[in-house]
């Protein structure tokens, strides 16, 4: 009889077994606690966006004002710099060849323009006097022979026509005379002053290119605008680069102080006031609160470009883009790094209600 009983008694254990499995393997497992805490909000009333890390001075893509060949990149990633330090330069061989070229034509215009201002020169005018005291003495000679051939005419010692000819050789000598004189008078008075301002506007003329070229080699040099810290740097020696407008080929920001940029969605934006008080959480660290001073409002309400990821996250939305600072951080925070922003509307809500 307990033989009989044995064989049904384990068939119901093993049933029970089964059946206490299967419900035991249909229960749903216990959600995972989430890798990292979410971002606890500190205000009662709160708006509440998403911020990126900028410099005081925003992101300062630098270009080059023109294209070619990168010869030397003088900083790194990291480096601080002062205004007017040097960057990278480009190669600059062909300009340095057209500079020489350009100083030697302005040298050959001032030498051309100081010849003329020398003028006359020395050693000219005893000749040109010479020459007007050698007149003088023919002018004399030839005189002297019209009076001859004067009173000779009258005696009938020598005919008309002797008497017309010596007349006209006076004359000829009076002429040459004036003549020799006038070339004194102008060798005395050096270059005509038309012929200066020609040479004068060929001088500055030539300094025009030597200084256009010059600025030009100073352009391929590259230089900080503000005191500040590389960010960034996408620019190598060898690499070719061009003025397009936009290209940062590298990143400089004055990290003195690091703001926020907040982008409240439009549908916040009638809940927000200037100076409210902020507190920022960086992601993956919920519990440490940076707290951020208001700087300002950029009243432009843009198009959303700044995306933390999150699978509801509204893209299509546009944007209120809030400046703030901030106060103090116990942790470093980097540029372009992504912060859980919440500003306090609780006594602003109090004053509306």
């Amino acid at each position: 009889m307990l033989r009989k009983l044995i064989l049904p008694l384990l068939a119901l254990v093993l049933l029970g077994f089964a059946v206490f499995h299967v419900v035991r393997a249909q229960q749903a497992p216990p959600k995972p606690p989430p890798p990292v805490d979410p971002a606890r909000n500190p205000f009662r009333g709160t708006i509440a966006g998403s911020g990126v890390v900028e410099p005081r001075s925003e992101n300062i893509a630098i270009g080059s004002h023109l294209s070619g060949v990168v010869a030397e990149v003088l900083v790194e990633v990291g480096d601080r710099v002062k205004v007017g330090t040097p960057l990278f330069r480009l190669d600059d061989r062909q300009l340095r060849a057209e500079l020489a070229v350009r100083k030697a034509n302005l040298a050959n215009a001032e030498a051309n323009l100081r010849k003329l201002q020398a003028m006359p020169r020395p050693e000219e005018v005893p000749s040109a006097e010479a020459k007007v005291r050698e007149a003088q003495a023919n002018l004399e000679n030839m005189r002297q022979l019209h009076r001859r051939a004067a009173l000779m005419v009258r005696n009938q010692a020598i005919g008309e026509e002797d008497y017309v000819s010596r007349a006209q050789a006076a004359q000829m000598a009076e002429a040459q005379l004036a003549k020799a004189q006038a070339d004194l008078d102008l060798l005395k008075k050096g270059a005509w002053e038309a012929d200066k301002r020609v040479a004068r506007a060929a001088v500055e003329q030539a300094q025009a290119m030597v200084q256009q070229t010059e600025t030009e080699l100073e352009r391929l040099e590259v230089r900080s605008s503000i005191h500040g810290e590389m960010l960034q740097k996408n620019v190598r020696p060898g690499e070719y680069v061009g003025n397009t407008p936009g290209q940062a080929l590298m990143v400089l920001g004055d990290l003195s102080r690091v703001h926020v940029r907040i982008d409240l969605d439009e549908n916040d934006i009638g809940r927000f006031r200037p100076n409210l008080a902020g507190r920022a959480t960086p992601r993956g660290n919920p519990r440490q609160e940076v707290p951020l001073r208001f700087v300002r409002v950029e009243p432009y309400v843009v198009p959303k470009k700044s995306l933390t990821g999150g699978g509801t996250e509204r893209v299509d939305t546009r944007v209120l883009q809030v400046i703030y600072a901030v106060e103090r951080s116990n942790m470093p925070l980097y540029v372009g790094q992504q912060l859980d922003v919440y500003l306090n509307t609780s006594e602003n809500d109090q004053v509306t209600h």
